[in-house]
């Protein structure tokens, strides 16, 4: 088994890094003066200890990973998966093993900062070529930009009974600001449901909220509901918090994506709103506002609960 330790200097050049962000970001053009700018501000980082705590917000907050290799343009989904000790076994009078649970807290692996586990990416095509890929662009969103870090694939092990992918822990990590509107991700304490009125004899449809912006939203789907959506068609959304019907607005459906959770696989459908008028935006920005409020507060229990200071 291949590992990657992480630079044992607590500094390293301009010209190492700036090689790195060539390596991952090739059609940036980074110079000298923007790389030591980047990392002054704080937009590029290189420490192991300093990408920790990015990854340890990922894998607690679940979030959906995108991934990119080499020069294939397509975005592929992962999310980042916990490597725990097996548990030991200690025999006792009766001749019984007692299975004793190893001292470890979710995510405790990373804190070794020389390798990171992901789920199989989706589409499944995406885990024959990434064996062969000399490089792999991870991205994922926070409340305010994206964080990217470039790493390097190892091998396909499994763990338990999951197949999972190794990579090398992130040798640089760039925040990219106003990469996207702000999505907030509905928390499990949270009830948002969306019903997709049908279209043309399709049945509606009744499913969860997983995020939301002042500009669309995404829902589960089951893989035979995949059918009654057409990429393009515009559907009419009832969207209800808690049991009560918060605004009904027309939207444009953009995607269907299938991602991985858990042992799982899941489909999520995204749709941009049509917002026809300023009292609709105002209504869909102020339930935007209440779901970030309820996703904040569930990050802040995280923190709490693991004495990590987890990122927004």
């Amino acid at each position: 088994m291949s590992t990657t330790t992480p630079d044992s200097e607590q500094t390293i050049s301009t010209e190492k890094i700036g090689k790195r962000l060539s390596l991952f970001f090739p059609d940036t053009g980074y110079t000298p003066e923007s790389v030591a700018e980047g990392v002054d501000v704080g937009d590029i980082l290189h420490r192991p200890q300093d990408i920790l705590l990015f990854l340890q917000t990922a894998l607690l907050d679940e979030k959906l990973i995108e991934v990119e290799f080499d020069s294939y343009s397509r975005i592929f989904f992962t999310r980042i998966h916990d490597d725990p000790p097996p548990p030991e076994t200690a025999g006792n009078e009766d001749g019984l093993g007692e299975v004793i649970k190893p001292d470890y807290s979710l995510g405790d692996y990373l804190k070794k900062m020389t390798y990171l586990v992901t789920l199989p990416v989706e589409p499944g095509i995406g885990n024959l070529h990434i064996c062969w890929s000399k490089r792999v662009l991870m991205r994922f969103f926070t409340s305010s930009y994206a964080v990217e870090v470039g790493v390097f694939f190892e091998e396909k092990i499994v763990l338990g009974d999951i197949p999972v992918l190794r990579f090398s822990f992130p040798g640089i990590l760039r925040i990219v600001r106003g990469a996207r509107e702000y999505r907030a991700k509905v928390p499990a304490d949270v009830t948002l449901i969306v019903k997709v009125k049908g279209k043309r004899k399709r049945p509606d449809m009744i499913t969860a909220v997983a995020d939301i912006s002042a500009r669309g939203l995404s829902f589960t789907v089951e893989n035979e509901q995949q059918e009654l959506l057409l990429i393009d068609e515009k559907r009419t959304l009832t969207i209800l918090l808690n049991g009560d019907a918060i605004v009904r607005v027309a939207a444009t459906v953009r995607h269907i994506s299938k991602t991985r959770r858990g042992k799982g696989i899941e489909y999520i459908c995204g749709v941009q709103f049509d917002l026809e008028t300023r009292t609709m935006a105002a209504q869909i920005e102020s339930l935007v506002a209440t779901i970030q409020r309820a996703h904040l507060k569930e990050l802040s229990d995280l923190s709490d609960k693991s004495g990590l200071n987890l990122f927004t």
